[in-house]
């Protein structure tokens, strides 16, 4: 009888379902939205269930990882009502209600991130006049 090989056995089907797993599991370890302090686990069940004469055993195997999820995303909303009473909320992007700031693109914008005063630069022209 021929030795038994993780790498050969099922036709290598058990060491492919361990690469493919084990290629999850570190793809959630790099994942910056994990906690990556958290242990991640990989278990490979190899179930053996033997005939009555014990002339022959199927064998099952079952790779099952355990990943950490993606950590908590949280923001703001700053509640009100419309005209016709109805909750409207809008996300709070300032940090403070009220409070306006300098978005990404420079701008200034009000507490929910709308555009409030566009500065434009104009050009002064330099130089002197010939007369």
């Amino acid at each position: 009888m021929a030795d038994i090989n993780l790498q050969t056995l099922a036709g290598g089907a058990v060491a492919e379902r361990f690469n493919r797993e084990l290629q999850q599991v570190l793809n959630n370890i790099a994942d910056p939205n994990t906690d990556a302090k958290k242990k991640r686990k990989l278990t490979i069940t190899v179930t053996f269930a033997p005939k009555e004469d014990r002339s022959l055993a199927n064998i099952s195997v079952l790779a099952k990882k355990g990943l950490v999820p993606a950590k908590e995303i949280e923001t703001s909303f700053m509640l009100g009502q419309d005209q016709n009473g109805h909750v409207v909320a809008k996300e709070l992007v300032s940090g403070i209600p009220g409070q306006t700031f300098i978005d990404q693109d420079g701008d200034i914008a009000s507490d929910n991130g709308e555009k409030v005063v566009k500065f434009e630069t104009s050009k002064s022209k330099t130089g002197s006049d010939s007369k």
